[in-house]
């Protein structure tokens, strides 16, 4: 590997306390308060939409027989007023045809009367579930426009996250540029083996990397390692960072 320096040791400290930054970026990005507002919501929505479907389908069978009804009303009122027409015109003669005509006349209008009162069964009994159906289609507006509120608001908050992700990208470009790239490479290995630490400080005797305590010998040894010697933590592998001894 290229010789090093302390200050290429150093550059690789700062790059590692960008990549935890960096790191600390992509959980905050990924935990969001915004997102589990937007769960909860579409969890609220899908329960919202299986009511609606219910109350539809109850109201959709009233609509439909008090459609028939009408239908049935109208045809009735219909045919009534063509046998009055015919009845009363003066086209009819014989006695016996104008007394069934006016038989018929009478039981379209007790059929007609008897519709009328089922109508009004049907517009009574669908009062109240269409009342239900605008009652949860509300619910949904309001729904949706909460979820647009909380979309908006994660939106600025990602914004946010992404700005600070290219800052602490352009540092740690900028960082690394310090560094040979073979150790950077090796670096990377570290730090994607070791949860996210390849690089660490000897703090007194204790590696800042694990928090274990390095033995007095390897403490010795590192002691009379040359300025910009690549050293390892022998408790845990990370590259070891021992220039305040």
């Amino acid at each position: 590997m290229t010789t090093l320096t302390e200050a290429n040791l150093e550059a690789l400290l700062r790059v590692q306390a960008l990549d935890t930054d960096l790191d600390r970026c992509r959980v905050r990005h990924a935990s969001l308060p915004e997102r589990a507002e937007l769960a909860a919501i579409d969890s609220q929505l899908v329960a919202l939409e299986q009511r609606l479907a219910a109350a539809q389908a109850e109201r959709d069978v009233v609509a439909d027989r008090q459609a028939l009804l009408e239908h049935n009303l109208a045809v009735a009122e219909s045919r009534a007023a063509d046998i009055k027409k015919r009845l009363y015109g003066g086209t009819v003669s014989a006695t016996r045809e104008l007394q069934a005509m006016a038989a018929e006349v009478d039981s379209l209008t007790d059929r007609a009367s008897e519709l009328e009162s089922r109508v009004l069964e049907a517009m009574d009994e669908r009062e109240p579930l269409d009342a239900s159906v605008d009652n949860i289609v509300g619910e949904k507006s309001s729904l949706l426009a909460a979820r647009a509120t909380v979309g908006e608001r994660l939106a600025v908050r990602e914004a946010e996250v992404a700005a600070e992700t290219d800052a602490l990208n352009s540092a740690r470009a900028q960082a690394a540029a310090n560094v040979p790239e073979e150790l950077v490479v090796a670096y990377d290995r570290l730090r994607l083996r070791l949860g996210g630490v390849g690089i660490a400080r000897l703090v007194g005797s204790r590696c800042d990397g694990c928090h274990l305590t390095l033995a007095a010998t390897e403490i010795d040894h590192l002691r009379h390692q040359p300025s910009g010697t690549l050293n390892y933590c022998e408790q845990c592998g990370r590259i070891l960072v021992a220039t305040h001894l």
